[in-house]
Formats: C-alpha cells, structure tokens, sequence
C-alpha cells in the first residue's frame, strides 16, 4: 500500500532551483567577483548612514507599507506613490504578480535567454511556462506574438535582458503591448534600467502609467549596491498594485531596508557616478576582450556576455577554470542556453585590467 505523504502540486517538482552566481573561489584566493552584476562602487554612503540608524530600532516592527521608501520612489520618478509596491527584491514580486495572475491552464510566456526566474514563477503559480526564441540574442516581438493563444495570460520581458545585454527600443515595447490582448498583463523587467544611455531606450513607466495590463518592475541589487537587503519596487495599474498588497507578506521589507532604499534612491550623485564608471568600462571591456579574438554581445547593461570557441581546451568551461586559478569569477550561463559563453561584470578599474590580462593569458596573446 503506498504511503500517503503531503505532495507539491503538480509543477513544483518541476522546477529546476535558481542557481546565483559564485562567490568563491579554491586555493584560499582573495576572490574577484565579476559574477552577479553588482556594483564596483558599492552602496551610497547615505544608504549606508540610514541603514546604521535604522539598526536603534529592531525591536520595532517596520512599516507595513513602507511608505517613506514608496514616497522616495515616487518623487524621485514623478510617481503616484500609490500605485507602487514594494517587495523583498523584485525577485519577490515577480513571484507575487505571477501568483496574482496565473494558474493552472494559463500560460505565461519568456524569450529563450531570459532571466530564469520567469520559468520558475510561472511553474510555481501551477500555469505552463512557453519559450520564444530570440533573434541575434535579442528579444523577437514578431516571435512573441506567433506564440500567444486563448490560454496566455503573462509575457514577461527583461529590458535590458539578462544575460545578454541586449534590449528593445521603447518603440518596439509599445509595438507588443499593443499586440497583445488587453487580459495579457505584460510585465517589463527593467533591474538595469538605469544603466542604459540611448535614446530609443524607456524603462517603461508611461506605458504603464498609460495602460492597465502593463506592470514595470526595478531593483535596488544593481546600480543602487543594496543586493544584500533585498529591495525591489513595481509600478503597477492601480488594481494590480491592489492585488498584489493583498498577496505580499504584511511586513515584507525591514525597517532597514526601507531607510536604506530611501536614502539611496535620493542621493542622485551616487548613481550617477556609477553610471559615469560604467560608460567608461563597458565599451573598453568590450574593445579589449574583442581585441583577443573573442566575439562580445554589445550590451547596454553594467555586463557583458562573451563567447567562447566549442574545442576543448578553449571552450567556456576551461576558461572559467582558469580565470578561477586567478581568483576571478565570472557567470557560467549554461542554464540560460549558453553553454559557450561567460558573462562578466564591469569592475573596478584594477578588476578590469586584472580580467583583461588573465583573459590575454588565457588566449595565449600575452604572458
């Protein structure tokens, strides 16, 4: 007689657990970690402030509405702070707006190199997650709407995608939200928003302003330094913002990370010398690693995506062993259908050049 035991719903085991990226390396290295896109020029000295003070009060529960971190949100983009959610990264509300809105029978639909959360979320809520492929690493609006039918329900698009770097032009995210039903929320993924710097480029914040289907997501882990408190934020329709409060955990951000987020969000110098930093870094990291014979996708981000030859000896795999024996950890992308490439995270100065030589090294162009 089988055993009854308590049983997942049908989808969970079917999730494969998200692997981030490493942190350390063998040897007892100090290591150079160039592997989840974090800043080189850490959190602002603000947040940093703020986040000390918030540390006299622990024994007191945080604002359930985090009301003083919406507000900064609010005024620093021109937002009705109403219509934001907050959560514990946007890792979180992205689960939550997929828990919101999907179920089983429904679909939600990602392109083939996209963050590998959305397939997570989509199993998880119980619906069918559906794979479009891409065009020259880039996301496909054509492709996206082929594969829509009566049972999707969510598209969801990272713009700037991770880990390609590529991105779609504002023109074009409004060419698929007009595409789209109007019971398909589309949900813009934009945790590298502000490090873009073309003209074409929109995070999406009037498309969401100007519809009732579209929901933008941000993150505090990227250009603001704050990965280790959890912090993301949604702008959201004011009746998705509504379900998704109904959703999230009464108290899911600390006291903390609420005054951190603030300050951060405020102090604009900070994150403009990071982006300064990264218009600085990226196109040489791209040129010196081009240089090397070594094919890059042109990236928009605060990474760059580098693709390695098939033999063996020079593949991905080899390289990243070697880069390790120096200390240096870059992004193995395999999950995300890129056995052949790495993904490498501008630095410091002095990590950027130490990359540089080791990649050289490893190429056999210098000692």
């Amino acid at each position: 007689m089988a055993s009854l035991v308590p049983k997942p719903r049908p989808g969970v085991l079917d999730i494969e657990a998200y692997v981030p990226g490493e942190s350390a390396v063998p040897g007892g290295l100090k290591p150079i970690k160039l592997s989840s896109n974090e800043t080189p020029l850490g959190p602002s000295p603000k947040a940093v402030a703020a986040f000390t003070a918030a540390g006299a009060s622990l024994e007191r529960y945080p604002d359930g509405q985090a009301l003083a971190l919406r507000q900064a949100i609010a005024h620093r983009y021109g937002l009705a702070p109403e219509r934001i959610v907050c959560g514990a990264g946007s890792d979180e509300l992205i689960s939550l707006i997929a828990h919101a809105y999907l179920g089983a029978g429904d679909e939600g639909i990602f392109t083939e190199h996209g963050f590998l959360l959305y397939r997570i979320v989509v199993l998880a809520a119980g619906a069918t997650p559906v794979v479009v492929p891409e065009r020259n690493l880039t996301a496909d609006v054509d492709a996206i709407l082929s594969r829509v039918t009566g049972r999707t329900r969510m598209v969801f698009l990272a713009n700037p995608n991770n880990p390609t770097g590529t991105y779609l032009a504002i023109d074009e995210v409004r060419r698929l939200r007009a595409g789209l039903r109007a019971d398909i929320l589309l949900v813009l993924d934009a945790a590298y928003a502000e490090y873009v710097r073309r003209n074409d480029y929109e995070a999406g914040l009037e498309l969401v302003s100007t519809t009732d289907n579209t929901v933008m997501t941000r993150t505090f882990s990227k250009i603001f330094g704050l990965a280790g408190l959890r912090i993301g934020w949604a702008y959201c329709p004011a009746a998705v913002a509504d379900a998704l409060n109904r959703i999230r955990g009464p108290f899911n951000l600390s006291a903390p990370a609420i005054a951190a987020g603030a300050a951060a969000i405020e102090d604009v110098a900070h994150v403009e010398a990071a982006v300064l930093h990264n218009e600085q870094w990226l196109p040489w990291l791209t040129a010196e690693i081009g240089k090397l014979g070594l094919a890059v996708t042109p990236s928009v981000a605060n990474f760059i995506l580098i693709h390695l030859p098939p033999e063996a000896g020079r593949d991905a795999a080899a390289c990243d062993a070697f880069l390790k024996t120096r200390g240096i950890i870059l992004r193995r992308v395999g999950g995300y259908g890129l056995p052949g490439a790495l993904r490498l995270t501008v630095g410091t100065e002095a990590e950027n050049r130490k990359v540089v030589d080791a990649f050289a090294a490893f190429a056999g162009a210098r000692a």
